[in-house]
């Protein structure tokens, strides 16, 4: 265990390179943002995704038997905080687990449940720091934010605030292998706390929280007697006690819960009442499912070859198609490929290109009769005769606007549609 924390950092630092890279459109290949917790989960509410519950799966196994690894190697707005607090190099002290955390994590998760992921917008990490690294306003405040809570507190964001920590922090605390003080070994020189990110270890009592502990390892890379271990904690230092309190606790936080999911309900359909009609990626199916499942983590704008995929502004809350930037390419799927959530469906190409993402209307008082339109339909939907105006097929057509991007004379609109269909 002597290098365990240096080799658990290099991890986490090249995972939140690949995580960066992926969010910039550079290098996707290790799809390092598909093992994200949040997202993973929304993929399984949405299309129960065999390879999504497989991979939750896993993450919550691996918590079960090794704690919250991944909040300290996985998550990379966990390893900007750590990064963050090895600039600042502030001594840290015990802090305590404040209940309020359950709650909030009941209230995201519940209205999620119901239907709608508009809160995780503003507190999931993942998303967070997806918005941040494309330079979104919502993503800057959060990271601004983040390090002054950093400068204060270290790592407070994931112990007492962050929904997903919550969940794996119960899921930790028994878990199989624990960070725990072997008291005959202790000198209760206290540099395990001082170095503590979490504030999860009380040097003075001996004691570990292994509910807030992040796993980074620190504490036993500091530790100058070996007090600090990790692994199968005694029999006999377990202690078990359901207090009255935590009860308590626990079935407000479960009431809690399920108020929000019929408040998730209610959300999703208030959220479709005010939408104005846009068109949305190949995969996204309609403007009410893509608006409560998109959490804005912008990888598909990134990603896109063309750039026509635009950010959530103020008439829209997600990302969506701006055809005065570009069009479709027919022998594209890269949006759906790249999606974490779900809210982008994973198309097979064969699939996206008889996909009707959107409806094409030639003006006929505006047309030049120049067929740059017919040559330019990857989808054949458009045919011209010799001396007429070009002839919009209405039962071929995809939407894809490669027409009105062809077209010089502007005589080409592309119009949304309620719902994508295979045609």
């Amino acid at each position: 265990m002597k290098y365990a924390y240096k080799i658990r950092l290099a991890v986490s630092f090249l995972i939140f390179v690949l995580a960066i890279l992926g969010l910039c459109g550079i290098f996707y290949s290790v799809k390092v943002l598909d093992i994200q917790f949040a997202p993973l989960l929304q993929r399984v509410f949405i299309d129960f995704s065999i390879i999504a519950v497989v991979l939750l799966s896993s993450i919550v196994l691996f918590t079960l038997l090794f704690g919250r690894f991944y909040c300290s190697l996985i998550c990379p707005f966990g390893f900007l905080q750590e990064l963050a607090a090895l600039i600042f190099r502030k001594k840290n002290k015990y802090t305590p687990n404040y209940p309020v955390k359950y709650f909030v994590a009941a209230i995201v998760f519940g209205v999620l449940t119901g239907g709608s992921a508009i809160l995780l917008h503003y507190i999931e990490p993942y998303t967070l720091f997806g918005s941040a690294v494309t330079f979104s306003i919502p993503g800057i405040i959060a990271v601004v934010g983040l390090l002054v809570i950093v400068f204060f507190k270290n790592r407070f964001f994931c112990t007492n605030i962050c929904p997903v920590g919550v969940l794996l922090g119960l899921v930790s605390k028994i878990s199989l292998n624990k960070i725990y003080i072997k008291t005959d070994d202790c000198v209760s020189c206290g540099m395990c706390e001082k170095n503590c990110p979490s504030g999860c270890i009380h040097s003075k009592e001996k004691k570990v929280d292994n509910e807030t502990c992040v796993r980074c390892l620190k504490c036993i890379e500091v530790c100058p007697k070996g007090g600090i271990k990790f692994g199968l904690k005694p029999s006999s230092d377990v202690k078990f006690s359901l207090k009255r309190r935590k009860v308590i606790i626990g079935a407000a936080a479960l009431a809690l819960f399920g108020g929000m999911v019929k408040a998730g309900l209610v959300l999703k359909d208030k959220i479709a009442e005010k939408i104005r009609n846009k068109i949305l990626p190949p995969g996204a199916i309609s403007e009410e499912r893509f608006t409560n499942k998109c959490f804005n983590c912008n990888l598909c704008v990134e990603n896109c070859p063309n750039k026509i995929i635009v950010k959530a502004d103020e008439n829209f809350p997600a990302v969506h198609l701006d055809y005065s930037k570009g069009f479709c390419k027919y022998d594209c799927a890269r949006c759906g490929e790249v999606c974490p959530t779900g809210a982008i469906k994973r198309l097979k190409l064969e699939e996206k290109q008889k996909t009707r993402i959107a409806m094409a209307m030639i003006m006929e008082d505006k047309c030049s009769q120049c067929g740059l339109c017919v040559q330019a339909c990857p989808a054949h939907a458009i045919i011209k005769e010799n001396g007429k105006q070009p002839v919009l097929n209405a039962l071929k057509c995809i939407g894809c606007g490669a027409c009105k991007n062809a077209c010089h004379f502007g005589a080409i609109e592309v119009f949304s549609i309620k719902e994508q269909k295979e045609i």
